[in-house]
């Protein structure tokens, strides 16, 4: 029996260099994601399809949506407040600035309103990478030892977070107690280490089903909650990074690509590689709470 399946058209060509971390702004009506390797945050005003971009200055790779108005940054080894209207940032506090070989790559915020985020090699040095918990302005660091630490999400309940080592190609659930904090060891939940392409960013939808990121095979898969795949959405490139979904009803699919590491002959081949993405797939998204420091 096929798979039910979708293909994702164009949203914005914007020729990501690594496009990275989409999050829904529903109080501006704005998708935001970041070009980690360029430097930049982009937007896009989903009602209108205005668009646009702004120079940060240091890697970047998730704009969350604070609780009290703007965004916080989660940049190459600090977080910031930024207000993407006036260009004026606040740095809040570092991490691993003291290790130039690692910046930040996935992150996402929780159930309880709190930001997990990790770290990597800038040149995905084997287990150069951690994953941490910004809970109401502490930061704890809850692992070490990762590679390229992804997929970070959170089922409706709060009950279990997932992530991933894309080096190793397997999705691992872990359970959280009642304030969002892991109890024992992450189990594995999701094997694609003998799969097309490598596990990547991820998001939850209303159903607590996960949508993946299947980086080097140009998919998204919607995983049950037993991890089997069960639908898919194409696209016409092969490095999709990651999925949000956005619009006033949470309706949208919207997907990260990137064009980093393609040779001249594959980017001739795939032209849109970079390119934000949307598809709509008949299943809504999770809302997702804003960021809260204190």
């Amino acid at each position: 029996m096929s798979l039910p399946s979708w293909e994702a058209g164009l949203a914005v060509e914007c020729r990501c260099e690594l496009g990275e971390g989409p999050q829904w702004h529903a109080a501006e009506g704005r998708l935001y994601w970041c070009d980690i390797l360029q430097k930049r945050l982009h937007w896009l005003d989903v009602a209108s399809e205005e668009t646009g971009r702004v120079d940060i200055g240091h890697m970047v790779s998730l704009p969350a949506a604070l609780a009290d108005g703007g965004l916080l940054l989660v940049g190459e080894d600090r977080l910031s407040r930024f207000d993407p209207h006036s260009g004026r940032s606040e740095t809040l506090c570092g991490f691993e600035a003291d290790n130039p070989l690692t910046r930040s790559n996935d992150a996402r915020v929780d159930r309880h309103g709190s930001l997990w985020l990790s770290t990597m090699g800038k040149a995905a040095e084997p287990g150069a990478g951690s994953l941490y918990r910004l809970h109401r302005g502490k930061l704890t660091r809850l692992r070490t030892g990762l590679t390229i630490p992804n997929a970070l999400c959170f089922s409706p309940g709060g009950e279990f977070a997932w992530f991933t080592d894309t080096a190793n190609g397997v999705v691992m659930r872990w359970a959280l107690d009642h304030q969002g904090w892991p109890v024992g060891d992450p189990a594995p939940w999701a094997d694609f280490s003998a799969h097309a392409g490598n596990p990547d960013g991820a998001v939850v939808d209303s159903a607590g089903q996960l949508w993946l990121a299947l980086w080097g095979a140009g998919k998204v898969v919607r995983l049950d909650h037993g991890g089997r795949i069960v639908a898919e959405v194409t696209l016409p490139v092969s490095q999709p990074s990651c999925p949000a979904f956005a619009g006033p009803d949470l309706g949208r699919l919207y997907v990260t690509t990137a064009r980093e590491g393609l040779s001249a002959e594959a980017l001739a081949a795939e032209p849109l590689a970079g390119a934000l993405f949307v598809a709509e797939v008949g299943v809504k998204g999770l809302a997702e709470p804003p960021l809260r420091l204190a």
